[in-house]
């Protein structure tokens, strides 16, 4: 009787956990008719159909389901021998991971440089955008892992904190004049530039202005923190910036505006997949924990 081999395995793993069969051939760098090869050949080692193809969307059928739990382990012990006998080399293969702007702006540069030196045999593929997509992306297998703020709500992804980036209100001086304290009249006054729902830097300014009592500002959205500096810089409204990252560029071209209270800090996690089996999680989310600084 002939043994699954790991590349069958490995099929049945991304084609169970990715969102289609498409988005799982990617992952293998195959085609889809590979995919499906080496699935049907799975299938005939052990005798039976471990996905249901009537539907939309292929689905494991409940022999798929049992069969998860020792894939997953034999994956895990091939994983642990692969980075045993290459320990010296650095991690090989494709990395796809995702982050913020703010992140790209600030430590992605210096993480990427890093990554080269430790792993140079790994093909680096970072994507920006913003949080609730990198989400999206990581929950259907098409990125590693993704940098966002605040936690993910899927069971199916998992979450650790890596650092947390600080804001403050800021304004043109020639739009405030000697005001230095953000008061609900200014915000009448002026609209509020700033990113659009989709960003995790939402949810702050969401609990601000409920503290505040304040409800349906007028609001100018961008999805690009430069954009959004410059605009505050030419008197188009008021908004927060980085506090780090807009002092050391803005120093001489904004005002900081005094809040009561003070905008919270906005933490940062570190996502990936429930059952993702690899050693390339855990030595990534080191490695970014290294590197997470929004100064």
């Amino acid at each position: 009787m002939a043994s699954p081999t790991v590349k069958q395995l490995d099929a049945f793993y991304w084609a169970a956990t990715c969102e289609n069969f498409t988005t799982a051939a990617q992952r293998l760098h195959i085609s889809v008719s590979s995919l499906s090869k080496r699935i049907n050949e799975l299938e005939q080692v052990v005798g039976t159909n471990l996905f249901d193809r009537t539907g939309h969307r292929a689905a494991l059928t409940a022999a798929g389901e049992s069969l998860m739990p020792s894939v997953v382990c034999v994956l895990e012990s091939v994983a642990s021998l692969q980075n045993l006998i290459a320990k010296d080399e650095g991690l090989t293969g494709r990395l796809r991971f995702g982050v913020g702007e703010l992140s790209a702006l600030t430590w992605l540069p210096r993480f990427v440089a890093a990554l080269q030196k430790q792993h140079p045999k790994l093909l680096l593929e970072p994507t920006v955008d913003v949080g609730a997509n990198l989400s999206d992306k990581v929950d259907a297998g098409e990125l590693d892992f993704a940098v966002v703020a605040g936690n993910s709500a899927r069971g199916s992804v998992l979450s650790q904190s890596v650092g947390k980036a600080t804001f403050a209100w800021m304004a043109a001086e020639q739009l405030v004049g000697r005001e230095r304290r953000l008061t609900p009249a200014l915000i009448a006054a002026h609209p509020l530039v700033v990113l659009p729902a989709a960003s995790g830097v939402t949810r702050i300014l969401d609990e601000w202005l409920l503290e505040q009592g304040i409800n349906h500002p007028r609001k100018l959205t961008c999805n690009n923190w430069s954009a959004i500096a410059g605009m505050l810089r030419e008197g188009v409204g008021i908004g927060f910036l980085p506090v780090d990252w807009a002092t050391n560029r803005l120093r001489q071209e904004l005002v900081q505006l005094e809040s009561e209270p003070a905008l919270a800090p906005l933490h940062y996690a570190f996502q990936w997949r429930r059952g993702d089996v690899r050693g390339l999680i855990p030595a990534m989310l080191t490695l970014v924990r290294q590197y997470v600084d929004f100064r």
